[in-house]
């Protein structure tokens, strides 16, 4: 019988509608209407905003980037080029709503001084967890699927097996982070302290452990159903095993019977039902259904028609079976769904602040002392004595801003990534030289790779890093104007304190040394770089004063304003007499500080007629004829044009020419400045000097107070031993005693009879000391001429005397001390006293009741 069509194949098979999820009567059945609702609700992807609001609520902002602000401010921000420093930090977050709600608390412009604070604590705390090792790794947690598991759980539908594994490794990171934290208070309860506010959000996570294992029992790791989990489904999925058992020998029946063409013939597996492929040159004689011609036949055999249906009923059975089983996950996550969406957040927020700390550790940051500065009118009034007692602390600060080795973000960025790189070639030409070797490559491998010059390449990138500024503005400073040669670092200079700002404001530590110090500032807002507006046929000039009006009509007395080459562009002395004027009104009624680099020399005068000014310059190595990006503070920058142009060789007659125009009076206040730049080298030489010694001097005195102590330690120990050498040897001479005592006393011998009376002399010490302790009315005289004592009738009388009990308190005449009796023996007339820490063994006759 010549093969059927396949569309005739699909109307004579009613489990191709059943399939589909069509009945034989043409509705569309239970389970696939589920599914198909399911799949909607998963593919449905979020928009931007509802994103970016999860993220936000997660990392406990209240907006994002809620409200518009002024142009100026996100201007600002882009020539600082923020948007790159938000992008670097939020790399640092394992997951993907990690990594937006970073950017998002970033990008907020809404930061209150108290929520500044607050996201410094939330990353210090993050520091400590790191440091101690109680941090967790978030890379592995699919948010997406565990998301999508809530809304199903939520709308009552079955999760899927992924989804519910997913849901598993979010519960036991929240677990693994309770447990670190909770296992540091056990160690010590400071470190709840330390790990505050995260500690309080971790430990307060209610997570369902009977959740967890009911999930690992029904799943496994890969998302699949286990047999186990029912037994209708290990019933189906035996039936599919076996039919597909059958269908397979089954196939290889009707082949062997096609002997002919054999090799051309394969078993297949085609949407699910099996089937025979043969070449496109061939027709075979196979009675069954055609599902495909062309580049090759695909025939399913009459006889394995019935048993195809017969496997897809058994599929779909197992399929139901399983959705019964994930409806039961879903059902056990509706008990506890609150407390795993709030786990779902709690750990998108945790991944965001780690993002902070894990960026502010890599790049060696240091935390900043965040203050807010007093108005300009007056001063902040403190509500409780704690602010005021840190509003009296600011106050008697020396600095308003303090940034000691201050290093430009992105450039250090930059030069990681390079170093990076260069390691990476290095370390690729090294195993490529390896591989070569092992296939018997010439000797002259590296000249081939270039490996020398790599190792150069890391080798100068490692000692060669940017150089940092020592930023340190004093209280009384309202304007900095920092002056200095092109492409001398004076822009760089001005974008660190901006983003130094910016990072303080956000929770972030700034790239500086320890104990730096910053203000809250409300806006950072910046005028640098070539603003020309072609559409409103604005030149540069006029672009920069547009930008300058906004910052002045924006800026308040808690405000940031960088300005670069203020005055530029326009004819030298009008432009100079302009910047000026704005830094004169910026420095009355303006920003908090105000920090502006300029070329015109006629700005570095202001700081003589006006305390609110200060001059830095940006020092130049006129040997090298370049640069050294160091700032020297109190200096107003000077001339070197006609110096560089001596040491390039230009004629004498020209140089004369020109010193002769400049004037003998500005020749006169360059060399004024120059020799101030070598007091202030001198100065900061001096002062690193003593910062030197001043750490030398701390490590020592630190080194004496430990051995001090060591000292101490020892002589405590060595006397202690020395206690206990002596209690052994007295214990041991009494051991002696004793036991000499004991001889005599066996054995009485005229030749003992010395021993035996000095034993007797003894025995009548103790008789007497026991007398007078009783009061009793005894006398006891004995001389060398007397005649010695009968120790048998001693011996007698002290049977005869009452025995002490445990507890009781005896006196030990040999010791001269009391003692407490802690055992007796009266077979051996002995007892166990103790004497202070002393414990001795004595024989009945050596204590007194």
């Amino acid at each position: 019988m010549p093969p059927l069509s396949l569309l005739h194949s699909f109307h004579r098979s009613p489990f191709r509608a059943t399939a589909l999820g069509i009945s034989t009567a043409g509705s569309i059945t239970t389970t696939a209407a589920a599914k198909f609702v399911q799949f909607q609700l998963r593919i449905a992807p979020l928009n931007f905003r509802g994103k970016a609001l999860i993220a936000a609520a997660a990392s406990g902002d209240s907006s994002v980037n809620g409200d518009d602000h002024p142009s100026i401010v996100l201007d600002s921000l882009r020539v600082l080029q923020w948007d790159q420093l938000c992008d670097c930090v939020a790399s640092f977050a394992g997951t993907s709503l990690g990594k937006q709600a970073t950017k998002d608390q970033l990008w907020n412009l809404n930061k209150t001084y108290q929520r500044s604070t607050r996201l410094l604590e939330e990353t210090n705390a993050a520091v400590e967890m790191h440091k101690y090792g109680a941090m967790a790794d978030f890379t592995g947690i699919d948010v997406a699927l565990v998301e999508t598991s809530i809304k199903c759980a939520r709308r009552g539908f079955p999760v899927s097996g992924s989804e519910a594994m997913a849901l598993v490794v979010l519960l036991r990171l929240a677990e693994t982070l309770q447990f670190n934290v909770k296992a540091a208070m056990k160690e010590d309860s400071d470190w709840f302290m330390r790990f505050m506010p995260l500690s309080e959000l971790i430990t307060e996570l209610v997570i369902s452990q009977s959740l967890i294992k009911f999930i690992e029992q029904l799943v496994d790791e890969d998302g699949s159903v286990k047999d186990s989990a029912s037994s209708n489904l290990r019933q189906s999925r035996d039936r599919v095993r076996l039919l597909e058992k059958k269908l397979y020998l089954l196939m290889e029946n009707v082949i062997r019977n096609e002997a002919k063409e054999t090799s051309s013939l394969e078993i297949c597996n085609i949407d699910g039902r099996w089937c025979i492929s043969s070449a496109a040159t061939r027709s075979p004689s196979i009675e069954g259904l055609l599902l495909a011609s062309g580049a090759g036949n695909l025939i399913e055999p009459l006889s394995a028609v019935p048993l195809n249906d017969e496997l897809q009923q058994a599929r779909d059975s197992v399929a139901k079976a399983e959705q019964e089983v994930l409806l039961k996950i879903t059902k056990k996550m509706q008990i506890d769904l609150n407390d795993i969406e709030n786990i779902f957040n709690s750990i998108i927020r945790i991944d965001t602040i780690n993002a902070r700390a894990k960026y502010s550790l890599s790049f060696e940051g240091a935390c900043p002392d965040l203050y807010l500065p007093k108005e300009n009118d007056g001063a902040i009034h403190a509500e409780t004595p704690a602010e005021e007692e840190i509003l009296s602390e600011q106050a008697r600060r020396t600095w308003i801003l303090y940034l000691p080795k201050a290093h430009h973000p992105l450039l250090l960025q930059k030069h990681r990534h390079s170093l990076q790189m260069a390691m990476k070639d290095l370390s690729n030409a090294n195993a490529e030289i390896r591989r070569r070797k092992q296939l018997g490559g010439s000797a002259k491998l590296k000249e081939d790779l270039n490996v020398s010059a790599l190792e150069m390449q890391v080798t100068k990138l490692k000692q060669v890093r940017p150089v940092p500024f020592d930023i340190l503005v004093s209280q009384n400073t309202r304007v900095l104007v920092i002056t200095g040669p092109n492409t001398g670092g004076k822009t760089i200079c001005l974008k660190t304190v901006g983003l130094a700002a910016m990072m303080a404001k956000s929770g972030l530590y700034v790239l500086a040394s320890e104990g730096a110090k910053i203000p809250w500032f409300d806006y950072v807002l910046a005028d640098i770089g070539d603003e020309q507006s072609l559409s409103q046929s604005l030149s540069t000039f006029s672009g920069h004063l547009k930008q300058i009006s906004e910052i002045k009509d924006l800026s308040t007395s808690l405000s940031l304003v960088l300005l670069d080459e203020v005055g530029a562009g326009t004819n030298p002395l009008e432009g100079a007499a302009l910047g000026m004027s704005l830094l004169e009104s910026f420095a009355d009624s303006g920003a908090l500080l105000t920090v502006a680099s300029t070329h015109h020399g006629e700005l570095k005068s202001l700081k003589y007629s006006n305390n609110a000014f200060e001059n830095a310059c940006m020092e130049f190595d006129e040997v090298e004829l370049k640069p050294t990006y160091r700032i020297l503070w109190g200096v107003p920058g000077r001339s070197n044009a006609i110096n560089i142009a001596e040491k390039l060789g230009l004629p004498v007659e020209i140089l004369s020419n020109a010193r002769e125009l400049y004037g003998a009076a500005s020749a006169e206040i360059n060399e004024v400045i120059m020799d101030m730049e070598r007091f202030k080298q001198d100065y900061h030489e001096k002062v690193q000097e003593s910062q030197h010694y001043l750490r030398i001097s701390k490590k020592l005195h630190q080194s004496l107070l430990l051995t001090r102590n060591r000292v101490t330690e020892h002589g405590m120990m060595e006397k202690h031993r020395m206690v206990q050498e002596i209690s052994k040897m007295a214990a041991s001479a009494r051991s002696t005693m004793h036991k000499n005592l004991r001889e005599s006393r066996s054995r009485p011998t005229p030749l003992l009879k010395q021993t035996k009376t000095e034993i007797d002399k003894h025995a009548l010490n103790i008789v007497n000391q026991h007398a007078a302790a009783t009061g009793e009315d005894r006398t006891c005289v004995a001389t060398e001429s007397s005649d010695p004592v009968d120790i048998t009738k001693l011996s007698i009388t002290d049977k005869k005397r009452k025995l002490p009990k445990a507890g009781d308190m005896v006196n030990v005449p040999s010791l001269n001390k009391k003692a407490t009796v802690l055992e007796v023996d009266p077979s051996k007339e002995e007892v166990v006293v103790q004497a202070g820490f002393l414990k001795v063994k004595l024989k009945l006759a050596d204590i007194v009741p």
